[in-house]
């Protein structure tokens, strides 16, 4: 069942049928259930969601640019013991991530202290500079956080990127466990798998936590792009499980200060704006003037402390790939532990000897934009043709601090309902955790993307990657889920 170089996730490394200790009763499950049947649970669940709505944009596919996010009936686990495990690195990761972004637009101790080079901060696209100087409510940057994880073998998970700004993916967690109960209970009663269905009250509860000083009872809402958004979806869905209103730029104001919501009984006034628009749509008066996503005086309400943004203006610094690549040092730095999720190895082209590395092993490594996202704007080396290595050459010796390569990772397989049965296919794993005033909050499960194509490393649903549920198994004294 193992794809050839690939660690199984429930075959191991064996060629064999015998399953991992402790997976055998999911092995089991697959030997005695039909994949017509299979198929037929994986329709089932594929037709829910077109009838909710549930898509995303393919880029670049002309034929279908929306479409359903596929979705395999075959859920992926995890032990309780590497999900505890997984679950301090994570909650470290993300503290050290609020405390840079803090820093960096405070004292910047760690740059003066020369563990990060000034330019790769200051000069950063993803560096807001109107922030500079001012603290959020509560002073949390990053409330919300997906941390995409990849594993290699029985013990080694590493960290491939950080998504600090608006991470998406959540809803379909949600909805792919609703299927899963729908379609295959049976599994709920041979498996004791966490519940996921909390995160819209710890999400609600994060917002109202970190409303400004003073607001008794916090209004929040969330603001959209519109219903044009490839996320359209999640904003809607977010917004109707929270019991929160689901805004656009023209449905606010800024009077004096502080921000208003537009109703048909009079302006409300708005405590916490949970926003899916990036940075640069956010208010026109200080950043794009052709934006009209955003709301004009929005940033001098939120830097007056009126008002809290959620993820805060400014945390896109944390996303960028050159930062990342730091972020063992800013781990250490900020904690003095070292990281418990590690790295993936990372050369910068930006420095001389990461560039020559590059440029000399091109066809073996992962190419990345630092500022790139949705698997675009990335060269698969080892796929790719000749021409497109030579394109991406000239591309990374033109502007190679925009660049950073990694080696081309054998990622974890797990059994997949394909058109040629069941076969391995490669995963990658988004987590989400949540930092209010009162703490930090993981809940047990995450989006699970696959890439569907065969041999492919590439799991973006944008591309065309597919979603499974995922189960986090509670630990014996846990009791039932």
């Amino acid at each position: 069942m193992a794809a050839r170089g690939a660690f199984d996730e429930l075959w191991g490394t064996s060629r064999g049928r015998k399953t991992r200790d402790g997976f055998e009763l999911l092995g089991a499950w697959i030997g005695d259930t039909s994949e017509a049947d299979l198929d037929r649970r994986q329709q089932a669940a594929e037709a829910a969601f077109r009838t909710l709505g549930i898509t995303f944009n393919v880029y670049g596919d002309d034929e279908a640019a929306e479409r359903i996010i596929p979705f395999d009936i075959i859920p992926r686990i995890f032990t309780a013991a590497e999900w505890a495990r997984l679950s301090e690195g994570l909650e470290q990761r993300v503290r050290a991530i609020n405390a840079f972004i803090d820093d960096v637009y405070g004292e910047r101790k760690i740059i003066r202290d020369g563990v990060l080079p000034a330019d790769l901060v200051l000069a950063n696209p993803g560096f807001c500079v109107h922030v500079a100087g001012a603290k959020p409510p509560h002073g949390v940057y990053a409330h919300i956080c997906g941390i995409d994880l990849v594993r290699t073998g029985p013990d080694e998970f590493f960290v491939l990127e950080d998504n600090a700004r608006t991470p998406s993916g959540v809803s379909y967690m949600l909805e792919n466990r609703e299927a899963m109960l729908r379609l295959c209970p049976e599994l709920f009663d041979a498996f004791p798998v966490r519940p996921v269905d909390t995160y819209p009250d710890l999400l609600r509860d994060t917002l109202f936590s970190v409303a400004p000083k003073g607001a008794r009872n916090p209004v929040c809402v969330l603001l959209t792009p519109g219903h044009y958004n490839s996320a359209f979806y999640e904003h809607s869905f977010l917004a109707d499980n929270m019991g929160i209103e689901l805004v656009e730029g023209r449905d606010l104001e800024v009077d004096d200060d502080v921000v208003w919501m537009r109703t048909i009984e009079g302006r409300v006034r708005v405590d916490v704006i949970y926003r899916r628009v990036d940075d640069a749509f956010l208010d026109p008066l200080m950043f794009r003037r052709d934006s009209v996503l955003g709301v004009p005086g929005l940033m001098a309400a939120y830097l007056a402390g009126n008002v809290a943004i959620v993820n805060a203006p400014g945390t896109g610094i944390a996303d960028d790939k050159a930062i990342y690549s730091y972020m063992p040092e800013i781990v250490r730095y900020y904690s003095g532990e070292d990281a418990k999720l590690p790295n993936v190895e990372t050369f910068r082209c930006r420095e001389p000897e990461g560039l020559q590395y590059v440029l000399d092993h091109m066809e073996e490594l992962v190419v990345k934009l630092v500022d790139g996202s949705g698997g675009y704007g990335m060269l698969v080396g080892p796929t790719a043709t000749a021409a497109e290595i030579e394109h991406f050459r000239s591309a990374v010796k033109a502007e190679p601090h925009r660049y950073i390569a990694q080696p081309t990772l054998s990622l974890s397989t797990v059994p997949t309902v394909t058109e040629k049965g069941i076969v391995p296919r490669h995963v990658d794993f988004r987590p989400f955790v949540l930092t209010g005033a009162k703490g930090i909050n993981i809940v047990p499960g995450g989006l699970t993307r696959v890439a569907l194509r065969e041999g492919s490393l590439v799991v973006n649903s944008s591309q065309g990657g597919g979603t499974k549920d995922s189960f986090i198994l509670a630990a014996p004294q846990e009791g039932e889920a």
